[in-house]
């Protein structure tokens, strides 16, 4: 699994900054896995006194921020390493991305194009920044970036996912759909983009099709009860 020390990717289902369930999955672990990231975060703190201009420490230490939440603590280690190193992509992504949790749209997006000036076909960042222009209303912008992102990387799923949450959240329904199913042709087990295609065929009230991908989650392991209010929209 990625660390925000090192990198990662994250996308939307439904709506902008839905984050990969596999990015970031400690902000929802168990108080147990909390208090193991707050004894590391404690030993980093004590680390970062003896050797104050660590990158890699401060880089470790914002990555339990994160993942605690603690978005203004990760955002000062990011202007500490920033300050010193402009052009560190692991620092101006994660900054970004903080800036964008906390709403900071204007200054999410300028980490991600000077980000991006450095490595101009960074794919995270390029979804960040797209992400970020949707969050910040500037739905043109989001548009033509998930549009040029779909175009350097034809293959990828999370791309078409990503742009169908971005059409969901507009109300283009069918072509949120035909961008789920086109993720699903790239990664057809993915649960997640089966949900967000089921919810959008009931919508438009295709209740077999719907039926089918509820089935399929089924068959992939998804507890039937866990489904139950979207089996009850069939007609």
């Amino acid at each position: 699994m990625w660390s925000p020390a090192q990198g990662g990717a994250f996308f939307i289902l439904h709506s902008s900054f839905f984050i990969l369930l596999c990015l970031f999955s400690a902000l929802t672990c168990r108080a147990q896995d909390r208090q193991e990231l707050r004894d590391e975060l404690r030993q980093l703190t004590e680390q970062i006194a003896l050797n104050p201009t660590s990158t890699d420490l401060r880089l470790r230490k914002a990555a339990c921020n994160i993942e605690l939440e603690e978005w203004e603590y990760a955002k000062n280690e990011y202007d500490y390493i920033l300050d010193r190193d402009p052009r560190n992509v692991s620092a101006l992504f994660f900054r970004a991305f903080v800036n964008g949790k906390q709403r900071r749209y204007a200054f999410a997006r300028n980490d991600y194009e000077t980000l991006l000036t450095i490595v101009p076909r960074h794919f995270e960042a390029q979804l960040g920044l797209a992400l970020t222009n949707q969050k910040d209303m500037r739905f043109t912008e989001a548009m033509d970036g998930i549009n040029i992102l779909i175009e350097q990387y034809p293959d990828n799923a999370i791309a078409y996912a990503a742009r169908a949450g971005m059409e969901y959240e507009r109300q283009m329904l069918e072509p949120a759909e035909y961008d789920y199913s086109t993720a699903l042709t790239l990664d057809p087990d993915n649960k997640d983009y089966l949900l967000a295609r089921a919810d959008i065929l009931l919508t438009l009230g295709r209740y077999k099709e719907a039926r089918q991908d509820l089935d399929r989650l089924v068959e992939l392991g998804t507890q039937r009860a866990a489904l139950r209010e979207f089996y009850k929209r069939i007609k």
